[in-house]
């Protein structure tokens, strides 16, 4: 059974490392992490960058693996997951998401409205160094080791990149949760309850919308997956399993 890991903002397939780590232990290793376009390298020409071309280039990796997958998607990733295993949930054996979700009631937070304003973002963007976003990640919950290798991304084509996926998901809230309905019934959503950006009560009112069973983990910031590889691993396992 294939496994696709689908990395967030403003990471990169890196971020993925110690849960692909902690999967192995447990004899899981047919794993495809692949980079979001634009992240790592430019996009590909006639690529957007918008939310609903990323969700096409999901599906397309679900459709090349010739057989229903299971997804674990981060942040965007987890957005991404949700929206790909609403639309096509006859690819889909299972999915599991952390730390962001989409949900009606949610409103975006400080840095994605920054994004979202033009020119403003761009000045934001701008004067974020490197060593100001290694930082920031350390202190919302990534080790300083990963925070300092995702800064070193921090490229004019991922920044470039980034404003164009915030932009077009202005009104996420209300487009993407209009087929929760079809959303596969095999799903989990794993929680660090110090998340800065998207607080728990998300995570809440999506997984009593849609029941699905919900993991929180106390003292863990918005990178759980990481802080929390290990545990993680072993619901994943269980999850694959059952």
């Amino acid at each position: 059974m294939k496994t696709i890991l689908v990395h967030g903002v403003p990471d990169t397939p890196q971020m993925w490392q110690p849960l692909i780590d902690a999967l192995a232990e447990h004899g899981h290793t047919d794993l495809s992490a692949p980079a979001l376009p634009g992240f790592t390298s430019p996009a590909p020409a006639g690529f957007d960058c918008t939310k609903e071309a990323y969700v096409g280039w999901l599906v397309a990796q679900m459709e090349a693996a010739g057989e229903p997958v299971n997804l674990v998607g981060h942040d965007w990733g987890a957005l991404l997951v949700v929206r790909a295993a609403s639309l096509r949930p006859d690819l889909v054996r299972s999915w599991a998401v952390a730390n962001a979700l989409p949900e009606r009631s949610y409103k975006w937070h400080r840095t994605a409205r920054i994004w979202q304003t033009p020119l403003l973002g761009e000045l934001f963007m701008a004067l974020t160094g490197k060593d100001r976003l290694a930082g920031a990640l350390a202190s919302a919950g990534m080790p300083p080791g990963l925070a300092e290798h995702e800064a070193r991304h921090w490229s004019p084509h991922m920044r470039k990149a980034i404003l164009r996926l915030y932009r077009s998901a202005k009104n996420i809230a209300e487009e993407w949760t209009r087929d929760l309905d079809k959303l596969p019934d095999r799903g989990l959503v794993f929680w660090g309850d110090d998340d800065p950006f998207v607080p728990v009560e998300t995570a809440e009112r999506f997984c009593a919308e849609t029941d699905t069973p919900l993991h929180r983990n106390a003292n863990t910031g918005h990178w759980s997956v990481v802080e929390k590889a290990p545990e993680f691993a072993t619901l994943l396992k269980a999850h694959w399993k059952s």
